[in-house]
Parts: C-alpha cells; sequence; structure tokens
C-alpha cells in the first residue's frame, strides 16, 4: 500500500497552511486607514525562498510567484521527517 493509499481516509481533514511573505511595523494611524483594496508593501519579491507551515509546523518551502496578477506560493520541497 503506498503512503497515498494509507491517509487517504484523511483526505477531507481541514489543516490551515500559512506562509510568511513578509512582517512589518505600522503605526495605528495607518492600520485604521486601511481599507478593502489597500496595499501594504513588502520588502520579498517574486522568485525569494519562503517558508511553509502547516497546523504551526514547518513542513516545505516554497518559491514567491506572480500569477496573472496576483502572488502565489510554488511549493519546491517537503520536509520528510519520516
Amino acid at each position: 500500500m503506498t503512503p497515498q493509499e494509507e491517509i487517504a481516509p484523511l483526505a477531507e481533514v481541514p489543516l490551515d497552511i500559512e506562509v510568511e511573505l513578509d512582517r512589518q511595523i505600522m503605526p495605528t494611524r495607518q492600520i485604521l486607514e486601511l481599507e478593502e483594496g489597500s496595499v501594504i508593501g513588502t520588502q520579498r519579491s517574486a522568485g525569494e525562498n519562503i517558508d511553509i507551515y502547516i497546523g504551526g509546523v514547518l513542513c516545505g518551502s516554497g518559491e514567491i510567484v506572480v500569477i496573472e496578477n496576483a502572488l502565489g506560493v510554488r511549493i519546491t520541497d517537503f520536509r520528510d521527517d519520516g
């Protein structure tokens, strides 16, 4: 039985996936001025590597990509601690 077949019963369990593009400190005034469509700049750019967390645990890495005017993450590696 393959690993995918072994975990098939868990296929519909939702998991939180987190990728962190940047962290910034902003004054409260700026935060209160944010509205839908506001843009917060980042020092990161397409092609840079980022960490991927599932359930708060570092499980892989990815690369920032731009897809049709939106930022995305291409998964490049999953950790195998098994």
